[in-house]
């Protein structure tokens, strides 16, 4: 195996890899490794947040690694509790299990699932299922509510006086659990689970005296700091059409450009010093879709876009008055200035095809303007 190779997978995109880099690389370089990702179904799609670690999957498979895909069914029925101020709604057995009904589907055209070394989908409710009382003591034993309690959201939520359930503790256990069982090597995800994954890392070194590598991805965030992912309502699905998932990332913010670029594609990071932000968006745009619906699908999305959103051949017909602002003219549209604010600020406004989140924008008349997914203006010219 290349080191060139090894040495890609393991830093684009990449935040951390413990306890080392140098030891990961030497074991990719000795022996076929067992890497695997969780991944929670709590809704029935997977989006471009999931992409990035499915991406990163795909890579060490080609290096010739072993996959594991697995699906969180039981561990979902709780609710991963990171980062979350309030405790989750449980879903029943038979929500989760309808929810991952599509996932194959939507992971094949990026993970081998046939063939030689072939990955596998796996459900954690198959050995959490049946561990018994006694067994599930026998694995309590093995932290201190000391080393839980200390997460950075449950000190907040004992702040707040909001209250914290004991299933709520549980959750990294079982998560760790899943390392021991599965005996993988490495273990990837976000970076904001990376106290979970430490905690399998703690229980395969003691019961199992064995290393486990744990390695965080980057997160996509967007422009207000927020995770892109179905909790916090901006997700762009792999199950959208290919014009919407288009759409949607032509839609960010410039400020989305360097972090798309290094973890949904494999473009050359360079093109952001030789390429214009709304050049490299469509890039980043038509990459997305062409790997999630194909290039043709691609194509036509991107033709679509430019039809619509830059040349302005049809969806403009509708004329509004001349404003100085860019928030007069939304407030014009929408009758609310606390909702032109907000959807200006979240990235849902556009002008001649580039994204602006600046409520104080100048115009001087003449500009295209889509407001929100439907509406599109232009300012009559100031006379």
């Amino acid at each position: 195996m290349g080191m060139d190779k090894i040495e890609e997978v393991l830093t684009r995109g990449v935040e951390e890899i413990l306890p080392s880099k140098e030891g990961l690389v030497n074991l990719m370089r000795t022996k076929k490794i067992t890497v695997y990702q969780g991944f929670d179904p709590s809704s029935k799609n997977l989006h471009i947040g999931h992409l990035i670690g499915i991406r990163k999957l795909a890579q060490f498979q080609k290096l010739g690694h072993k996959v594991i895909f697995l699906i969180g069914d039981f561990t979902g029925m709780i609710g991963d509790p990171t980062d979350k101020a309030a405790t989750r709604v449980r879903l029943s057995h038979r929500q989760v299990l309808e929810n991952t009904k599509g996932y194959k589907k939507q992971i094949e055209q990026f993970i081998n699932l046939k063939g030689p070394n072939a990955a596998e989908i796996k459900f954690n409710s198959s050995w959490l299922a049946p561990l018994k009382f006694e067994e599930i003591v026998e694995l309590s034993s093995k932290f201190t509510v000391q080393q839980i309690i200390e997460r950075d959201f449950f000190q907040k939520r004992i702040k707040d006086k909001k209250p914290i359930y004991l299933h709520e503790f549980l959750y990294p256990l079982m998560q760790g659990y899943d390392s021991v069982v599965m005996d993988v090597n490495l273990e990837i995800g976000g970076a904001d689970q990376l106290f979970n994954m430490m905690a399998g890392r703690h229980l395969m070194k003691i019961l199992k005296n064995k290393e486990k590598y744990v390695l965080t991805l980057k997160i996509l965030e967007d422009p207000s700091g927020k995770k892109m992912g179905k909790s916090e309502g901006n997700t762009i699905n792999l199950t959208d059409k290919s014009e919407d998932i288009f759409g949607k990332i032509m839609a960010l913010p410039d400020s989305f450009i360097n972090l798309g670029l290094e973890l949904l594609t494999d473009l050359p990071l360079n093109l952001i010093k030789t390429k214009k932000p709304l050049d490299l968006k469509k890039m980043i745009a038509y990459d997305v879709v062409k790997q999630v619906k194909g290039e043709d699908k691609a194509k036509i999305a991107q033709e679509k876009f430019e039809k619509i959103f830059q040349k302005g051949e049809v969806e403009f017909k509708q004329k509004v008055p001349f404003r100085k602002t860019l928030i007069e003219v939304v407030e014009n549209i929408l009758g609310s200035k606390s909702k032109a604010k907000r959807l200006i600020k979240g990235g849902g406004v556009d002008i001649n095809g580039k994204n602006i989140v600046d409520i104080k924008y100048i115009l001087k008349g003449g500009e295209k303007i889509k407001i929100g997914k439907k509406t599109f203006v232009k300012v009559i010219p100031k006379k």
